[in-house]
């Protein structure tokens, strides 16, 4: 096995079934389709992974924003009730338009609840721990962005989705595997033992993922260029220059540590490589990757340890 079949092996198994992605799809399209007819709602819009094409296995949620006309609900978008308020409109047109009960569009939805920012719909059993949900985001539009609602600060909050959508899309047109290479980098978070959240790779993706080289390459120099960055002191924001700091329990102390690992390994690999040995390169990518990653036939030498790095804390964002 080379190294490129290696990391195409891995691309399987890092992506989420055809199936799944086809009903994620189905779920988030049935929404547009019943929202969009509402005479309160000038438009509906993907968001989230699957909206950037960035989704892994398994997929946990699809996410769409309904922007409301704010002429009929001049209250919304100022401090005080009216975050919940729309919130709690968003939940019951959810639960009208296609709850399972009685939906007017389709019966479809379980169970809505609404949360900080949007209202998860269960369209499974909620007690399913494979189940994945629609979140549905109400939001109106002012100055060429979004304004969501923020339940915890009883407030509204802008934000810019379409710009890390519209952003993705063209590192994905300068580099077909962009897209896939990503997904990989979010389970890599996944792997580790403290909580790194996916958007959180995305942003440093698009700040550090080269687009000119072939994968195993772009992966190492992603490594070493989001290291330097996080040990620099640097946070992870909001890449469109609005909502700030994207994870607030994010742990750079750790982060810092994961990264110095990854880098390590991949290092490791590219010296194990030079020196014709394609066992032991594959085997130091499934210390970066975890054990998913494709076995090679024989061994290769262990990684030296590590030192960790300077803390940084930050606040949590609707991004995404």
């Amino acid at each position: 096995m080379s190294v490129t079949d290696a990391f195409n092996e891995f691309q399987s198994i890092v992506n989420a079934d055809v199936e799944q992605v086809k009903e994620a799809r189905s779920r988030r399209n049935l929404f547009k389709d019943a929202f969009i007819l509402e005479s309160d709602v000038d438009e509906v819009i993907s968001s989230g992974s699957l909206a950037r094409g960035t989704h892994k296995d398994p997929i946990h949620d699809v996410d769409v924003v309904i922007v409301y006309d704010g002429a009929q609900y001049p209250e919304w978008g100022e401090p005080g009730p009216s975050a919940e308020d729309a919130l709690d409109y968003t939940r019951k047109r959810v639960n009208d338009l296609l709850g399972a009960t009685n939906g007017t569009f389709d019966k479809a939805v379980r169970l809505a609840r609404w949360r900080n920012h949007a209202v998860k719909c269960f369209l499974d059993d909620p007690d399913d721990p494979n189940a994945f949900t629609v979140d549905a985001m109400p939001a109106l539009r002012r100055n060429g962005m979004l304004l969501v609602p923020e339940a915890a600060s009883r407030d509204w909050v802008p934000c810019n989705p379409e710009y890390l959508i519209k952003a993705v899309a063209d590192k994905h047109a300068e580099w077909s595997s962009y897209a896939g290479t990503v997904r990989m980098l979010k389970w890599w978070a996944s792997e580790q033992d403290i909580k790194i959240k996916s958007l959180v790779m995305e942003v440093l993706a698009l700040h550090f993922l080269p687009t000119n080289h072939i994968r195993p390459v772009a992966i190492k120099q992603f490594f070493v260029s989001a290291l330097f960055a996080i040990e620099g002191g640097n946070e992870v924001v909001d890449p469109a220059g609005i909502c700030g700091p994207i994870q607030s329990d994010l742990d750079y102390e750790e982060f810092a540590k994961c990264l110095r690992a990854a880098r390590d390994a991949s290092i490791g690999a590219f010296q194990s490589q030079s020196s014709n040995n394609t066992a032991a390169a594959i085997q130091h990518w499934g210390e970066v990757f975890g054990d998913d990653f494709p076995k090679p036939l024989s061994t290769g030498n262990p990684l030296p340890a590590v030192a960790p790095a300077l803390p940084r804390t930050v606040k949590d964002t609707p991004q995404g």
